[in-house]
């Protein structure tokens, strides 16, 4: 149900940050729905009870009297604070101008059926309006009169012309005061020129709001970065303790906490500050070599338990993939058993109601099955992935070239240096070990095991090294054998190229000769023969010659009488030549026999169109 309000003077709707939200105006009505307060508190204005469809009030408790209904207060339109404002309506709800009745004035409205006044870019923090179209005869007063009703008015800069600026207290207050541009004014009943005039409302450029709109920015952005700075107190870390300085006694504790486990990072780190620091000189040098080589030390453990992590991934990836595999059988029965119950004898026992649940449970169960599949099949894939990677990095690479076996072979032989060196590095400190131990402690018995442990897996490393670097010395010479039979074979093939190209030349050089030959004997043969030879030889023209002729005389021409015409152009054409010459083309040109008797004539006709003709 809609409200048609056409009594309501000056309604218009705007917002306090962005200005007038809806300004379409219609000289009729104004249609609300019942649902919007606004339109309630308009009824109750008007002491009008709410009716519904039926005729009967919506509210029984509507009170004409008091002129309220519960629970919504009245809208007064002149009530302080909203001026000639009432409170916002709906932005669906088209706004209509109403006269205004002012003092000493009046408004009236512009032309619902024109289209909006044009206004300018608004500036940023824009609180002065200029005001165009003012009588000739307003004053101040007058402009308080009309705009004061708008907000509270800081200063009006009146011109001689009729124009002035209006300076408000607010920004909002600038939407209110457009919304009268476009109005006529009037002071009085009177209707002279000087005392009438059309109002245009625009937004104007103040070096004052521009001022206060920068401060305004600069007093946000200052309370922002403070608002930053203490967040960015409250979450930043707290700093690190400080690092103590190297002694004797820090020394001995730094290495026992550097063999435990659970203390070996922050060992670690100090260790590293004394040792950028310089703590180190010859004095102290072997407790630091102490405290390296037992950092050394958690190289195996940390390589143990990466192993022994890698073992729970993969026993994790496995259960994973088993318990998939369950979920996505016992799918597959879920959507048999649907399937089942969707086959025409069980079918058609169901309702309506329940074959549509049935058949939305199917979908679901399908889509759920088929993204199982997806996951389980991306699984098997990405290990089919990793088995081909480890068949790949087994496999000799056929397409390497020399100088990649070259630089395999030095970097192996590197590395073979390398760990020759630990080796020899690994037996000093044995040795060392040895006679301190001999000497000041009894001993160890489990360091001794774990060196002898280190020798025996850096031997087996030193040997792995050196069968692979026979294995590719033995394929660099396999490759080198190839390369030596490429190099047979692309000499072959350039000898060939080369045998081909004299023989070529030959060919050309031959060919010249025949031609040479030609033009000679062709120069020795005397013009009239040369030219005879020609005329055999390339025919072609007088072809198109004789051609033309038979075609303009459609029943034929007897040789004698073509023979006429071509001794026109030459003299020197034979008849003989001319019919041996029409005989070798049978496809052009027919011979036919015409007359009765003695008046017998052999003649010559064109035929060369009649195939085309017939198709």
């Amino acid at each position: 149900m809609t409200l048609t309000l056409s009594a309501f003077p000056f309604l218009f709707v705007f917002t306090s940050t962005e200005g007038i939200c809806n300004m379409t105006m219609d000289s009729n009505s104004i249609t609300m729905p019942m649902s919007d307060p606004n339109a309630w508190a308009a009824m109750n204005n008007l002491r009008m009870p709410p009716i519904g469809m039926t005729g009967q009030p919506l509210i029984p408790d509507f009170d004409p009297n008091l002129g309220m209904m519960a629970g919504i207060t009245p809208m007064n339109p002149l009530m302080p604070g909203l001026s000639m404002v009432p409170a916002p309506v709906s932005q669906d709800v088209p706004v209509i101008k109403e006269i205004v009745h002012c003092k000493s004035c009046t408004l009236f409205p512009p032309n619902p059926n024109l289209p909006p006044p044009a206004t300018r870019e608004r500036p940023p923090g824009c609180k002065t309006v200029f005001v165009g179209g003012l009588p000739e005869n307003a004053t101040e007063q007058l402009i308080m009169e009309v705009f004061g009703q708008c907000g509270d008015i800081t200063a009006i800069r009146k011109s001689k012309k009729n124009f002035c600026h209006i300076r408000f207290a607010e920004e909002s207050t600038v939407d209110k005061a457009l919304f009268l541009s476009g109005y006529r004014i009037r002071l009085g009943s009177s209707t002279d020129k000087k005392d009438t005039g059309r109002l245009h409302v625009d937004f104007a450029q103040a070096r004052d709001d521009l001022y206060e709109w920068e401060c305004r920015q600069r007093m946000l952005a200052r309370e922002e970065r403070h608002r930053r700075k203490m967040e960015e107190d409250r979450l930043r870390p707290p700093s690190p303790p400080p690092i103590v300085h190297y002694s004797e006694h820090e020394c001995s504790q730094l290495g026992d906490k550097i063999k435990d486990d659970g203390k070996f990072p922050d060992a670690v780190h100090v260790l590293l500050t004394w040792l950028e620091r310089g703590e180190v000189n010859r004095r102290n040098a072997n407790n630091f070599y102490s405290m390296i080589q037992s950092s050394n030390s958690h190289i195996r453990r940390l390589m143990s338990e990466r192993s022994q992590h890698e073992k729970e991934m993969e026993e994790a990836k496995d259960k994973f993939k088993t318990a998939l595999s369950g979920i996505v059988a016992q799918f597959e029965q879920i959507v048999s058993v649907f399937q089942a119950a969707s086959k025409q004898k069980a079918w058609d026992h169901f309702s309506k109601a329940q074959r549509k649940n049935l058949d939305m449970w199917r979908k679901q169960a399908e889509e759920i099955r088929n993204m199982h599949n997806e996951q389980l099949m991306g699984i098997r894939r990405e290990e089919e992935m990793e088995m081909s990677d480890d068949d790949m990095e087994d496999a000799p690479d056929s397409k390497d070239s020399e100088d990649s076996g070259v630089s395999q072979a030095e970097a192996l032989k590197e590395e073979n240096d390398s760990l020759r060196c630990q080796l020899d590095a690994y037996r000093n400190e044995v040795e060392l070990l040895k006679q301190e131990q001999g000497k000041n402690q009894p001993v160890r018995s489990e360091e001794d095991n774990t060196h002898s442990q280190q020798l025996s897996f850096l031997q087996q490393a030193l040997q792995g090294m050196q069968k692979q670097l026979l294995k590719m010395r033995e394929e660099l010479k396999q490759r080198e054998a190839e390369l030596e039979k490429s190099l047979e074979d692309k000499q072959q093939l350039k000898s060939q190229v080369l045998n081909l190209k004299e023989g070529f030349q030959k060919l050309q050089n031959t060919h010249r000769m025949q031609v040479r030959d030609a033009e000679n004997k062709l120069n020795r043969v005397s013009p009239k023969q040369r030219r005879r030879v020609f005329s055999l030889c390339f025919p072609t023209e007088l072809i198109w010659i004789i051609s033309t002729f038979l075609h303009v005389h459609p029943f034929g021409a007897s040789i004698e009488y073509i023979c006429s015409y071509l001794q026109r152009l030459d003299t020197k054409i034979n008849p003989s030549e001319v019919e041996a010459l029409l005989s070798r083309l049978p496809c052009t040109f027919r011979q036919e026999l015409t007359g009765v008797g003695a008046s017998l004539e052999k003649r010559w006709n064109f035929c060369g169109f009649q195939g085309i003709k017939s198709t």
